[in-house]
């Protein structure tokens, strides 16, 4: 199992939204091949056949665990959580 693998298992379990590194966040919507771009420090990220936009920001190198929850009821929507299984 990669590290992606393990950060998506964990991400979608829910048992740390708070405690979500941003680095790894935006490491993995990379990995599943969202497209990024920086707007200070606003990351958005966007994918073709995905109509949400994920806007994400740090706090103190951690994500915010609302968007951290965002990013799940994406992947969940779009089944990119078992894109990878």
């Amino acid at each position: 199992m990669t590290k992606h693998e393990k950060f998506l298992k964990r991400l979608m379990s829910g048992q740390a939204d708070t405690d979500t590194d941003f680095d790894d966040l935006c490491s993995l919507l990379k990995w599943l091949g969202f497209q990024v771009r920086v707007r200070g420090d606003h990351h958005i990220f966007t994918k073709d056949g995905i109509a949400e936009i994920i806007n994400l920001q740090p706090v103190n190198a951690k994500a915010k665990p609302y968007q951290v929850r965002q990013v799940r009821k994406v992947l969940r929507a779009y089944r990119l959580d078992k894109e990878r299984e």
